[in-house]
């Protein structure tokens, strides 16, 4: 079954109004007919099974046979700061963190970050990446759809987790990993939490020590040192495992 977004005030009436590109996919792409079924969720956490009642141009209406409270979300707020990466990786880390639950993406511009975006390419870019993100939250069956933000400095971003409940960075010369374990651990259903991940590069030394002055806490994620395409869905797995199916 094919999944679609609408916002809760598209859905009234016993019905649900789809708009924008999802109606050229439906009506073009996929081809489908009135009497069809799909899935559509409202992005907060109801679940929709819909009969396609009226395929107009601009709209379709959907009538809803079914609805159910939606549990595929995880119970803490996961936020992955990026490093921006070379070539097209960033795809593929939004696709895979939006699988693995994430809640929002935050590029992020780094001393050795290679990548550098100015204003017209940034927008088109984060055009893009939010596309992949909703792609892979319909694909995935989330009940919302991650949000990838506007590329922000090291700095900035160090000041956006200060305000989490919990800040980690990966980071090759952590020691250990009981610290890890115990910084894991801390994250319970309800939390906020951030977690940076350097670009190829890695971090600076002076990145890590303005990170631990806004209270976010270096961690190893082991003895290997994993690519940037890796250290954070590394991450986000041990959270998805630790959160999965506890209540907030």
């Amino acid at each position: 079954m094919h999944y679609f977004f609408v916002t809760p005030d598209q859905v009234r009436d016993g019905c649900c109004l789809i708009t924008g590109q999802d109606v050229n996919h439906i009506r073009n792409v996929l081809r489908m007919r009135p009497g069809e079924q799909v899935g559509i969720r409202d992005g907060i956490s109801r679940n929709y099974i819909c009969t396609l009642e009226k395929i107009g141009e601009e709209e379709i209406l959907a009538r809803i046979v079914s609805e159910e409270e939606g549990g595929s979300e995880l119970p803490a707020r996961l936020w992955l700061f990026q490093g921006l990466p070379k070539g097209d990786k960033m795809d593929w880390i939004i696709q895979k963190a939006v699988e693995l639950g994430v809640c929002g993406i935050v590029p992020m511009a780094t001393r050795r970050s290679v990548v550098r975006l100015d204003q017209k390419k940034a927008e088109a870019k984060v055009r893009r990446w939010n596309a992949v993100s909703e792609s892979a939250a319909k694909q995935s069956g989330r009940m919302i759809v991650p949000k990838v933000c506007q590329a922000v400095s090291f700095s900035q971003a160090c000041a956006m987790v200060q305000k989490m409940d919990v800040g980690l960075i990966p980071y090759e010369l952590a020691d250990g990993m009981e610290e890890a374990r115990a910084l894991f651990d801390r994250i319970q259903p309800g939390m906020e939490a951030g977690i940076l991940i350097g670009p190829e590069g890695g971090f600076d030394v002076e990145e890590v020590e303005e990170a631990k002055q806004a209270g976010i806490c270096p961690i190893s994620l082991g003895r290997r040192i994993l690519r940037t395409e890796t250290a954070g869905m590394a991450a986000l797995s041990i959270l998805m495992f630790h959160l999965e199916g506890r209540k907030s």
